[in-house]
């Protein structure tokens, strides 16, 4: 347990419009320590029901996750971004678990990460695969990333 701040009780909800300028915020932090994607605005606006934020008892945004559906049996869990201040709590694992709940809901039998923090994922389940095995996730969105083809994150999978 960490001896993070957090005001509780946290709420774990689809985003809404006016969530846009908090996740790009979060999100643009870790963007900027090269640990994750940017993502625009207008980018995030297409995105948003993709969407699930963390938010405190103040309603303060403190923590996001999408799930990007890339075909008919897999989706992916990205963005995940928690505020550094309220890591360590758990909120990480609950924003991966309600993605992983809508993949179930919508009968998606597979869901994958791509990450530089795989122990996360694997305490979650997830399985180690080779890229290779995600041919949408690398022709719709890595062959447009600045590391491609040298990519540095590890991908994991999950079968539901």
């Amino acid at each position: 347990m960490s001896d993070a701040t957090l005001v509780e009780p946290v709420t774990i909800r689809k985003a809404q419009i006016g969530d846009v300028a908090a996740i790009s915020a979060l999100v643009g932090r870790f963007a900027a320590l090269n640990l994750m994607l940017p993502r625009s605005p207008a980018s995030l606006f297409g995105a948003l029901r993709d969407f699930f934020v963390a938010t405190d008892a103040s309603e303060r945004l403190i923590g996001c996750a999408a799930l990007a559906i890339m075909s008919g049996d897999l989706a992916e869990v990205r963005s995940l971004a928690v505020e550094p201040e309220s890591q360590g709590l758990g909120l990480g694992r609950r924003l991966v678990g309600a993605a992983m709940d809508e993949a179930r809901q919508l009968g998606l039998p597979k869901v994958f990460a791509l990450t530089r923090a795989p122990g996360f994922f694997e305490k979650l389940g997830f399985e180690h695969t080779d890229m290779k095995a995600l041919p949408q996730k690398v022709w719709t969105d890595c062959i447009h990333c600045p590391l491609f083809p040298d990519c540095d994150e590890v991908a994991l999978i999950r079968e539901l």
